[in-house]
C-alpha cells in the first residue's frame, strides 16, 4: 500500500520568494537587483572567508558535536554563557519546538510575522494560536498575554518580519512578568536596531533569544543560527537537535566573522543610510523600520501585482500576501547594494 503523506504537507508550506526571479529571467534579465530575501549585499568578510577555506581541508570528518569554540566565542560576543546552535534560525526554531512541544500543546504567535513559526509548530502537531497585532503592527500586549495563558511556547519577532518595527524592552518585560510561557524572542535583525534585550536573560528563566549570522554577518548561504537560553535548557535542546547541525566550514566562517566586527559596523551604516533614503523617496506609504528592510503599502495595487511589475524590470522584491493577517497590498524590500537601491527607487517612482 502506498504510504499517505500527512495532511499538513499536502498543503502549501513556507512560501519562498522565487517567483519574482522566474519572472525576471523570462524577461531576459541576468543581472538582478535582489531585494526580496533580507540578505546582506556585502560579501563575507576576508577573515571569515579565509577561515572557511582552511576548514575545507577537514570536511571528510564530522564536525565537533557541540562546536565548543564557536559557542564560547558567541558567549563572549553576547555576554551570555549559555548558547545553542542550529542550521540557521529556522533550525534553532525547529529544535526549540521539538524540545518543548507535545502533540496538542498550544503555541502563540503575534501576527503578522515570520510564517515559519506557524509552519514548524504545526508540523510538530502543536495547536497554533495567532494573536493579531494592532493596526500599526505593534504588539497588543494584553491580548498576547491573554493568549499565552494556556500556551507552552510563544513567538515574538522584534524587529518584526515583515513589518520592521520593534517591540520595546519594557513591553517584553511586561509579557515575561505576566506569564510563565516560554517566550522565544526572535532577534534576527537586532544588529540594525536601536534596541537590546540581552539583559533580560539574567532575570527570566523562561526566555530564549534567537539570533542569526545570516544578516549583519553576510552568512545567509552558510546557515548559522544561535540562541541565548537559560542554563536548564541547554541539555534538552542538545538531545532534541539534529546531530552535527552546524558544519565545519560554517563554524570556521563564523569564528572569522566574529573577529571582524568592522564588517558588521559597515553593514549597519549602509543600511541606516539607505533605509532613511527609502523612507524619504518611495512614493507609497512606507512604515518606520528598525531592520534591513522596509514594508510598503502598495494600495491600490496588490502586492503580487507590484512584485510582478518590478520583476519584469529586473528587481526582485517580496510580495507579502503569504503572511497571515497582513493583507494583499504590501511588499517587503530589503536594502541592497548601491546600484540595486538606486534602480529600485528609479523604477518604483516611474511606475
Amino acid at each position: 500500500m502506498r504510504p499517505s503523506v500527512r495532511g499538513i504537507y499536502q498543503r502549501p508550506g513556507y512560501i519562498y520568494a522565487t517567483r519574482a526571479e522566474e519572472l525576471a529571467r523570462k524577461e531576459g534579465y541576468t543581472r538582478l537587483a535582489r531585494l526580496a530575501s533580507n540578505e546582506n549585499p556585502f560579501p563575507l568578510s576576508p577573515q571569515a572567508k579565509e577561515m572557511a577555506r582552511e576548514a575545507l581541508d577537514e570536511v571528510n570528518r564530522y564536525p565537533p558535536e557541540y562546536q565548543t569554540c564557536l559557542t564560547e566565542a558567541l558567549a563572549r560576543h553576547c555576554s551570555w554563557r549559555h548558547i545553542v546552535l542550529g542550521n540557521g534560525m529556522d533550525g534553532v526554531i525547529e529544535a526549540v519546538i521539538r524540545t518543548l512541544i507535545d502533540p496538542g500543546d498550544e503555541v502563540v504567535v503575534a501576527e503578522p510575522t515570520f510564517s515559519f513559526y506557524r509552519v514548524a509548530a504545526t508540523a510538530q502537531t502543536a495547536e497554533v494560536r495567532g494573536v493579531p497585532r494592532k493596526k500599526d503592527f505593534s504588539v497588543d500586549v494584553p491580548a498576547f498575554i491573554h493568549g499565552c495563558r494556556e500556551a507552552k511556547l510563544a513567538f515574538l519577532c522584534t524587529p518584526n518580519n515583515p513589518t520592521a518595527n520593534l517591540t520595546s524592552c519594557e513591553e517584553v518585560r511586561k509579557i515575561l512578568d505576566a506569564t510563565d510561557t516560554m517566550l522565544f524572542l526572535d532577534n534576527a535583525y537586532i544588529e540594525f536596531a536601536d534596541a537590546e534585550y540581552r539583559d533580560l536573560m539574567a532575570e527570566y528563566d523562561h526566555l530564549i533569544i534567537g539570533r542569526t549570522m545570516s544578516k549583519a554577518f553576510s552568512m545567509a548561504g552558510l546557515r548559522l543560527g544561535y540562541a541565548l537560553v537559560p542554563s536548564w535548557f541547554v541539555s534538552p535542546y542538545h538531545r532534541a537537535s539534529t546531530p552535527f547541525a552546524v558544519n565545519r566550514v560554517t563554524a570556521a566562517a563564523a569564528l572569522g566573522a566574529l573577529s571582524d566586527l568592522d564588517h558588521v559596523r559597515e553593514s549597519k551604516a549602509h543600511v541606516a543610510y539607505w533605509r532613511k533614503k527609502f523612507l524619504e523617496s518611495i512614493p507609497y506609504p512606507t512604515f518606520p523600520s528598525q531592520a534591513n528592510f522596509v514594508l510598503i503599502d502598495t494600495t491600490p495595487h496588490r502586492g503580487e501585482e507590484m512584485m510582478e511589475q518590478l520583476a519584469k524590470r529586473g528587481i526582485l522584491v517580496r510580495s507579502c500576501e503569504s503572511f497571515p493577517g497582513l493583507g494583499d497590498h504590501y511588499i517587503r524590500v530589503n536594502i541592497g547594494a548601491d546600484w540595486e537601491n538606486e534602480l529600485f527607487l528609479t523604477v518604483i517612482n516611474a511606475l
